[in-house]
């Protein structure tokens, strides 16, 4: 297995928005699937104004606060905290995210890229409350499942994506299959995974050539988002809001 770490770089993005993004940025472009990872922290009044997106799909998972999606499809949703909006941009949809109208908006974005014969598909959306996740609790600490097993989220690329919570000393077990890329991406705490420590807005990047059974350790009271998924293995032409 090949561990890379690295730590996200502050950008900024729509109207007044800063993010975390692991990538895109200058010498990391994605991480096949995976074309874009932003940890957003939005204030009322700021927010990401109507916008087009083609190529790929993409999930809004709300840490704290709200958004309010709202799309030429003609939905107009919003979700809280613990919840998810989902959209397949496909061959073109033009939407836009706003926070919630007060406090702080926090959350995940990610982007998952299209298998070139499916870049074309007709766009579509949908929105899962909190309530509709699956949490699963263990000893020293719970996850929620954004996608996968149990959840009602439906992607065109199958990935595992993970919520988790974790006390200090306490590991996290998870099997990966072999030809999978996963991220561990540090909300806040810091992690032990083998020989790397990794804390809060980094992240390990992993290339699993073979069966890992993961144990990921606590060392102080964690919080962290973990996904993995298969490449496609297809050259993804990213540029600005559209991966083709």
């Amino acid at each position: 297995m090949m561990i890379t770490k690295i730590r996200a770089k502050e950008t900024l993005e729509g109207d007044g928005v800063v993010v975390n993004r692991l990538f895109p940025i200058t010498k990391r472009m994605n991480f096949d699937p995976f074309v874009l990872w932003d940890h957003f922290d939005i204030s009322a009044g700021h927010g990401f104004p109507d916008h087009p997106h083609r190529g790929f799909e993409a999930i809004s998972y709300m840490l704290t606060g709200g958004m309010h999606h709202k799309d030429n499809l003609d939905n107009d949703a919003f979700v809280n905290k613990g919840g998810a909006q989902v959209f397949c941009a496909g061959a073109g949809i033009v939407h836009s995210e706003m926070p919630a109208e007060k406090g702080q908006s926090m959350g995940i974005q990610l982007w998952i890229n299209l298998p070139k014969h499916l870049k074309k598909i007709k766009p579509s959306y949908q929105q899962v409350l909190s309530e509709n996740l699956p949490v699963t609790t263990f000893d020293g600490g719970y996850c929620r499942t954004i996608v996968g097993e149990g959840s009602p989220v439906e992607l065109h690329t199958d990935i595992t994506y993970q919520h988790v919570n974790l006390k200090q000393d306490h590991f996290y077990q998870i099997y990966i299959n072999q030809g999978l890329n996963a991220i561990i991406y540090v909300l806040s705490g810091e992690l032990i995974l083998g020989n790397e420590t990794v804390d809060a807005t980094k992240a390990l990047l992993l290339e699993c050539n073979e069966e890992q059974n993961l144990s990921i350790k606590a060392d102080k009271d964690s919080e962290f988002m973990f996904c993995c998924g298969m490449p496609h293995h297809q050259p993804i032409y990213q540029h600005g809001s559209y991966v083709d």
